[in-house]
């Protein structure tokens, strides 16, 4: 008996000895994979990996990011390099810039520096993690500065990718210049993901801002309060459809000691077929990587090109010909003066398969409704504003309603009705 509990004991030594140059084996491969998916998924952040030199206990591998801005083509690369710790279920990756945090010459980072990890498991998971202490940098030849707290980002990514959450919290951030001053306080940000297809995602998400405060020179500081955005993203049952709704809300804003609010503003999407939102998603995404990938001075190749464009169209046809409704459900902004409201909506309706077929146009089946109030006061008092809304009550656009200056409008058959004008619509889809 004693022969036998020595030799499991034996096996499982020789076990948790070989785990690590097995976990330095798959962290190696779960790498290659994830810069490959990086690549593919989008045009504009490339990765690539130098060279990888895997040891038992360790590794070290060297790489650079590539980011390319499409409006020029220029690129810019950032050499890094990182040690990887093997352990018995998973890695610890430390990335280092090459050169340093800071360029040559200055100090960003006077307390200490940052540190950005990447922890692996070998079933899959993988956490992304930047802890940043305080920064401040400073531009002599523009006089500006940016200055931060120290923060967290952290990104988990599980079920081989179909996962994701993020955590982001930052105290303060503060950009200081010849012409204005911006302070922002209480950053949080959290967001989880779940693939559904393609490149359709769902999930929920919050940024919440405890204040900003900007100060433009030699004028009161003006502080925006508690502002907050919230994105959900929801599938039915059958997973077949997805609603979307962003909400953006901000307690009040505060000048002079006068402070007025609350604001709200929301935007939704209801009903969106899936495999047609997905197709509609991809043939952009190919486009814009056409437009970065031939840069500023060449044009895409016509025959991916046109593919694309086709695709697209067949996507906004198909995903009209499903149904679906999009615009702003509510808008609320308190001023001085009274409140701005209104809201806004259109709709396809869900076409059989004969008036798919015959479908010419998009635009000829949308419905939509809007209406918008402001208060008369605001335009009486405040020039600025007088000059942005003059053309609209020229135009019949915007009439008087009492202490109101509104808007109603229809949307119907090609043609819209604002205030009983009728303005007929382009067909442009």
């Amino acid at each position: 008996m004693q022969k036998k509990w020595m030799i499991a004991g034996a096996s499982v030594l020789v076990v948790a000895g070989a785990m690590p140059w097995i976990v330095g084996f798959v962290t190696e491969q779960q790498w290659q994979q994830a810069t490959q998916e990086v690549n593919r998924s989008q045009p504009f952040v490339r990765m690539e990996t130098g060279d990888y030199r895997r040891g038992v206990l360790g590794s070290e591998l060297t790489g650079s990011l590539v980011v390319q801005n499409p409006d020029t083509g220029e690129s810019h690369h950032f050499d890094y390099r990182a040690r990887v710790s093997h352990g018995v279920t998973g890695s610890l990756l430390d990335f280092q810039p090459v050169g340093g945090w800071s360029p040559e010459g200055t100090d960003w980072f006077p307390e200490s520096q940052p540190r950005l990890t990447l922890e692996t498991r070998l079933w899959g998971t993988a956490t992304v993690e930047l802890e940043a202490p305080t920064m401040t940098m400073t531009n002599d030849t523009t006089g500006e500065s940016l200055s931060t707290s120290g923060g967290l980002a952290r990104v988990e990514i599980s079920d081989a990718g179909s996962r994701a959450e993020a955590l982001m919290v930052w105290p303060a951030l503060s950009l200081s210049g010849p012409e204005v001053d911006i302070r922002i306080a209480d950053i949080h940000l959290e967001q989880n993901m779940e693939h559904l297809v393609g490149d359709v995602w769902t999930g929920a998400g919050e940024l919440d801002v405890g204040s900003m405060v900007v100060t433009p020179e030699a004028d009161e500081p003006v502080n925006f309060r508690d502002f907050s955005m919230t994105t959900t993203t929801e599938a039915n049952p059958d997973r077949t459809r997805i609603d979307s709704t962003v909400t953006i809300e901000l307690e009040e804003i505060v000048r002079a000691d006068r402070g007025y609010g609350p604001h709200r503003v929301e935007f939704a999407l209801e009903g969106l077929d899936v495999a047609s939102w997905s197709s509609l998603t991809e043939g952009m995404s190919d486009l814009q990587s056409m437009v970065v990938q031939a840069g500023p001075s060449g044009g895409p190749e016509p025959e991916r090109q046109l593919a694309a464009m086709e695709q697209v169209n067949k996507a906004l046809r198909d995903l009209a010909a499903a149904g679906f409704s999009v615009g702003f459900p509510a808008l609320s902004l308190s001023t001085p003066e009274g409140a701005v409201t209104g809201h806004a909506m259109i709709r396809h309706p869900e076409l059989s398969a004969e008036d798919k077929a015959g479908m010419l146009m998009v635009m000829q089946r949308l419905t939509g409704e809007m209406n918008l109030s402001v208060p008369s006061a605001l335009a009486e008092k405040y020039p600025e504003v007088r000059l942005q809304l003059a053309p609209l009550v020229k135009q019949g656009l915007l009439i008087q309603d009492g202490d109101q200056l509104v808007m109603q409008g229809v949307m119907k058959d090609l043609m819209v009705d604002v205030n009983g004008m009728e303005i007929p619509l382009p067909p442009l889809l």
